[in-house]
């Protein structure tokens, strides 16, 4: 599933899973916005040593599979996403700031997990890539016509 990451004197694996919440659990995350998110993350993944595994979101939340290096701390990592994520969704979509009262996109907290490759990654990394999933069936069984 992962690469070991290589270093001079190091081999590591240091996969986490992360959430962070909407400020106010505001429900911010349409089509739109969760598009600019996953583009921006690619730009997080080429400046910084951070791989996104797996970005699953729901509206009001988004869950993060991230793969990083031993020097960056997790709190380093989150503010990272969090800080890039919000300054750049602010700037593409001015009606979320709004929406958010002219406040922060992210709640003060954060989930984090360390996940193992040998344990439970996949299932890690499949209930992230299956948010959503629910409200989508959903819609498609109230469109259906009887």
């Amino acid at each position: 599933m992962n690469e070991h990451v290589y270093k001079h004197h190091n081999k590591t694996l240091l996969l986490y899973h992360l959430v962070f919440p909407a400020k106010y659990r505001r429900e911010v995350f349409n089509e739109s916005v969760s598009k600019t998110l996953k583009e921006v993350c690619i730009g997080i993944s080429m400046r910084y040593e951070l791989h996104f595994v797996e970005i699953g979101m729901e509206e009001n939340h988004v869950h993060f599979l991230v793969q990083s290096v031993p020097t960056m701390s997790v709190t380093k990592i989150v503010t990272i996403i969090k800080s890039i994520t919000a300054r750049e969704i602010f700037a593409k979509h001015k009606e979320v700031k709004k929406f958010l009262w002219g406040g922060n996109l992210w709640t003060s907290g954060f989930y984090a997990n360390t996940v193992s490759e040998y344990a439970n990654a996949e299932g890690i990394q499949q209930y992230i890539a299956n948010q959503g999933a629910y409200k989508k069936i959903l819609e498609q069984q109230l469109s259906f016509d009887f």
